[in-house]
């Protein structure tokens, strides 16, 4: 299983918000590419980069970060916050992105996620973030009537590089994954999954490779490791293992 640590960005720091709250923030760094260069000298294989401002403005709004962090790093990164459209989609793949995340305009609108895959296959994941198992966008700000599990159901014949589901209730809360919602989306899907949200222990990591059915592929981590709850020597060990 992949272990992925998470850099989210607002304002050009490094970051980490409680349940996607802005008001619970908590600033961990000023310099991005240091973060990013580090937890790679560390061991980690992919980033996940998560352009917050753009998340709840609706547009990019961290492109000066997301440049230096692309300088600094040789392994692929995959991008989330503000995608609204193709153009936005191809200037992350133009910055050095490996792969465009999208969440609220590809659940708003199915023939944006499905010209997205065909002009980009393999190179787009699925940003499912879900309250009770139900969806959320614009920055987790407004809830829909969409299940998770019925969209992950929906998307399983397009050329998606992964599913990324995100339960916000334990996002930053490090208390666990939702290991029944993970394990009802990996089995509505075809495609990888990758969990997020309240991973903060081997144990989590060893529960989610434990999943049946099995289809989570990767584990995004914020909060644990920046607050030295999980080190990236031991999740990397615990995700081979």
């Amino acid at each position: 299983m992949e272990i992925i640590p998470a850099i989210d960005l607002r304002g050009g720091k490094v970051v980490r918000l409680v349940q996607g709250d802005p008001a619970r923030e908590t600033r961990y760094a000023d310099d991005p590419a240091a973060v990013a260069a580090e937890w790679e000298r560390r061991g980690a294989g992919r980033l996940h980069l998560v352009d917050l401002d753009g998340a709840l403005r609706g547009s990019p709004a961290n492109r000066k970060a997301l440049e230096t962090i692309f300088r600094a790093i040789r392994i692929p990164a995959q991008v989330g916050g503000g995608l609204r459209d193709l153009d936005a989609v191809r200037a992350v793949f133009d910055l050095g992105g490996a792969v465009a995340v999208l969440g609220t305009a590809a659940i708003r609108d199915a023939g944006f996620l499905e010209a997205a895959c065909a002009a980009f296959p393999a190179r787009v994941a699925l940003g499912l973030d879900a309250r009770g198992g139900m969806l959320a966008v614009s920055g987790w700000a407004e809830a829909t009537g969409i299940r998770a599990t019925d969209l992950a159901r929906r998307a399983g014949d397009l050329p998606l590089h992964a599913v990324i589901y995100t339960d916000i209730r334990r996002d930053g809360m490090l208390d666990g994954p939702n290991l029944a919602e993970l394990g009802a989306v990996a089995a509505a899907t075809r495609v990888p999954v990758i969990a997020s949200g309240g991973i903060s222990s081997v144990e989590d990591l060893r529960a989610l490779r434990a999943l049946e059915p099995p289809g989570v592929v990767g584990a995004i981590i914020g909060k644990a490791l920046y607050d030295g709850r999980l080190t990236l020597e031991a999740a990397l060990a615990a995700g081979r293992s």
